[in-house]
């Protein structure tokens, strides 16, 4: 080949073919650097307008307002008329959608009609595969605001609001309505929270316990029934509670805008939140359009776009576990913000066993929609491993305990007649252009156990979590010495080697079983993967109760596990049981990690809880019955409502950089000082700066509860060594007399005015006793 360049050529003939060459490369470069650029520029936020209008928009318009990162798009599953108002979705293991509709919820301004039992449960089914239901039935009709749902073999676990009981729903003869219901757990205390604050979800986790998003229980299923279980502290979650493949959960708490909560170890160990566990940036969503109906108002918003500014509304969160996205989405923490109009998309990251979260972008939100209706407010994992997304659609998202008159989110609803857009809904699918979603129909609830067990070492974790509770639920024991060869690494009627993930599973199908087996405990505990490891030391708790020297002999040879989260579930599980071995091997991980922050700190407060429950009963202990049954009620609605945003301790809440959403209780003037005004301020609600410092939130009305509610919450934050007060209670009477001689507030009391209000009421009584005499 005769070279391109010769020393025999002119130095004149070689200029057009460097010159040539050049501008090719400067072209290759210029296109390559363009594509780069392009490829950069795609997902770049754009807000589309500061004030947007409210029209509502058909599913195909709004699909088209909606900004993903290159390569995912968003497909319609179900639209109104099939849906309206949804909530909450759950398939079955034949892959029916069930959805939650709440269709009574802020009709209007007022939340006229809100509780009237005219919602509904529907069914759906895709019956050609395409990923659109085709097909649906009214499953249950005339509930009130059905707030859970659970399916749980053929049968469908619903609660709903202001109501406390769990029923069981069933279709017997095959026509898609509910025929048979059964209550499978019952308390008769009617739950008389704001439903904002009521319990928002239902979920049948790894380890075989089914965890509600809210209060201090959990409930195990047998034999048709729920029995619970009591947890020394609340769960302070909201509307969502997610898992990821190894059990962790996941709660979010809207009140304070905290976008994750107790997300560092289980609830039977206690609440547990860590200022720095997500970043700042984490809790700063980033609209595409004007938030305008935000209830902070003015404040809550970027004043160069009027973008809400910090999370309000977080709810619905979900760990994705398919496997029809990119690969770097499994595990990542996923949070609508509803106000906001976005997903924001978290990358979920463990350090030494302390579970850090991170933005996965920076200054935009994985999703976001220009539309003013769109309402995401529940995310999904689904059976085609595909991630979905409820949006109830809705023009009024707070519900009417912040919408009072004089209210700024009022003003807003009216002028932009937001309460003019209900009746709709829509559920979408995010889908990938590299992937292509699984058209395999689930048939689970037909199929053999045999067949179930193959699905523990599905790649999507919504066929594996749904064949363990398939398996427990028939309390099929032919498969137990296949889950025994899973477990311990051996194929059971697999067509290779069981994953880690399978292994697990196959520990928890047993233990819900109750054939677990001390040479499969100790054979998990020896094993390759750390987090089978831990796995085997959690559920070896029941061994541990019963003080099994054999099983705490082996627990103690994993001190030195170098799995940080190994040696922490051993310090967490062995640490309540008062023998010698248990509490020396606790004592001698505690020794050998001082650096371990999660353990440490975990520690520190499992001990202080136990000093504060002895001390606590012990204070009850002097009260009258009367006052005691006051304190001890109030306790309970502190812990569910009122921990939230005053912290479990009265020492306020700071999670995650952001400022405490109320001020502290511990050692309050306001608390321990003037019963009137505080019995004021629990009835009207309390805003403006306290103490010199401005609070984001406000304290909310509460005197749509009885006396006895008031008087309750107010004797235990009085009365309370959790809460280092130490004052008298307030009666039920003392509540009546206050309520009757307070004039009605239009709007929350400040400090200021409730001063003047005791300055009248001592000029009353020095008018009263100069009348006397």
């Amino acid at each position: 080949m005769k070279p391109l360049f010769t020393s025999q050529e002119p130095v004149k003939s070689k200029l057009p073919y460097l010159v040539y060459l050049l501008i090719i490369t400067v072209n290759i470069y210029a296109c390559s650097n363009a594509k780069k650029s392009t490829q950069k520029q795609d997902f770049v936020r754009i807000v589309a307008d500061t004030n947007p209008a409210s029209t509502p928009l058909s599913p195909e318009e709004s699909i088209r307002k909606i900004q993903l990162p290159p390569g995912y798009k968003v497909e319609l599953v179900a639209s109104e008329p099939m849906v309206q108002e949804p909530v909450a979705i759950a398939w079955d293991g034949n892959g029916r959608m069930y959805v939650a509709e709440m269709n009574t919820y802020m009709k209007d301004v007022d939340g006229t009609e809100e509780f009237e039992p005219t919602s509904r449960i529907k069914l759906l089914e895709d019956t050609n595969g395409d990923g659109k239901m085709d097909k649906w039935s009214v499953f249950i009709d005339s509930l009130v605001l059905p707030r859970v749902i659970l399916p749980v073999g053929d049968q469908l676990l619903v609660g709903v609001t202001n109501i406390q009981h769990i029923w069981a729903y069933r279709d017997t003869n095959g026509d898609g309505k509910a025929d048979e219901k059964k209550m499978v757990f019952k308390n008769d205390v009617q739950d008389v929270r704001n439903l904002e604050h009521q319990n928002g979800g239902l979920l049948w986790n790894l380890d075989n316990w089914i965890y509600p998003s809210r209060d201090n229980l959990r409930y195990k299923y047998k034999d048709g029934k729920l029995t619970a279980d009591t947890l020394v502290d609340n769960m302070i979650g909201q509307w969502g509670l997610t898992t990821d493949n190894y059990g962790r959960l996941f709660y979010s708490e809207a009140g304070p805008g905290l976008p994750a909560v107790q997300i560092q170890q289980m609830p039977a160990y206690g609440a547990l939140n860590f200022n720095d566990q997500y970043t700042a940036a984490f809790t700063k969503p980033w609209p595409i359009i004007g938030t305008l109906d935000a209830q902070g108002g003015r404040n809550a918003l970027r004043p160069e776009d009027n973008t809400l500014k910090e999370f309000t509304s977080g709810c619905g969160q979900s760990i994705f576990r398919g496997d029809k996205l990119p690969e770097d989405m499994r595990g990542d923490y996923f949070i609508p913000e509803p106000v906001g109009r976005v997903i924001k998309r978290g990358k979920v990251i463990n350090r030494n066993g302390k579970i850090f979260i991170e933005d996965a972008y920076q200054q935009q939100d994985w999703l976001a929609s220009a539309d003013m209706n769109f309402r995401p407010i529940n995310t999904y994992t689904g059976p085609d491993g595909c991630f979905y997304i409820v949006d109830m659609y809705h023009g009024i998202i707070q519900e009417s305990e912040w919408t009072n008159p004089g209210s700024y989110l009022r003003q807003i609803i009216q002028e932009k007649e937001l309460y003019k857009n209900r009746g709709m809904g829509r559920i979408y699918r995010v889908v990938h252009e590299d992937f292509s979603p699984d058209k395999t129909k689930p048939q689970m609830l037909n199929e053999p156990s045999g067949k179930l067990l193959t699905y523990l070492d599905h790649p999507n974790g919504w066929w594996r979590d749904n064949a363990q509770q398939l398996l427990i639920v028939r309390n099929d024991k032919s498969v137990v010495l296949a889950l025994r060869e899973i477990a311990t690494g051996g194929k059971g009627g697999l067509k290779q080697s069981p994953s880690h993930l399978a292994r697990i599973h196959a520990l928890w199908t047993l233990e819900g079983l109750d054939v677990l087996d001390k040479p499969t405990l100790f054979a998990a505990l020896s094993d390759k993967d750390p987090q089978v490891r831990k796995t085997a030391v959690w559920i070896s708790e029941n061994n541990i109760q019963q003080n099994d020297a054999e099983v705490i002999e082996k627990l103690a040879n994993l001190t030195n596990d170098p799995s940080a989260d190994v040696r922490v579930q051993l310090s967490l599980s062995l640490r309540s049981n008062p023998a010698e071995k248990p509490q020396a091997i606790v004592k001698e991980l505690l020794a050998a990690n001082p650096d371990n922050e999660l353990m440490q700190f975990s520690y520190s407060t499992f001990t202080e809880t136990q000093k504060m429950l002895a001390a606590e009963q012990e204070r009850t202990r002097n009260l009258s019955p009367a006052d005691r049954a006051l304190v001890t009620k109030g306790a309970t609605i502190f812990k569910q409502l009122c921990a939230s945003c005053h912290g479990a301790d009265g020492k306020g809440v700071v999670i995650g950089g952001k400022d405490m959403p109320a001020p502290p209780l511990v050692g309050s003037p306001r608390v321990k000082g003037d019963k009137t005004m505080l019995i004021q301020l629990l009835l009207y609600g309390l805003k403006g700066p306290v103490d010199g410092k401005t609070y984001p939130d406000i304290m909310p009305p509460m005197g749509s509860n009885n006396d006895e509610w008031v008087a309750s919450v107010l004797s235990y934050i009085r009365n309370s060594s959790e809460l280092s007060n130490a004052s008298s209670v307030v009666t039920t009477e003392e509540v009546t007399k206050v309520r009757a001689e307070t004039p009605q507030m239009k709007e929350p009391f400040t400090l200021q005015l409730l001063e003047i209000f005791k300055l009248g009421r001592a000029e009353k009584s020095n008018w009263d006793q100069s009348s006397a005499k």
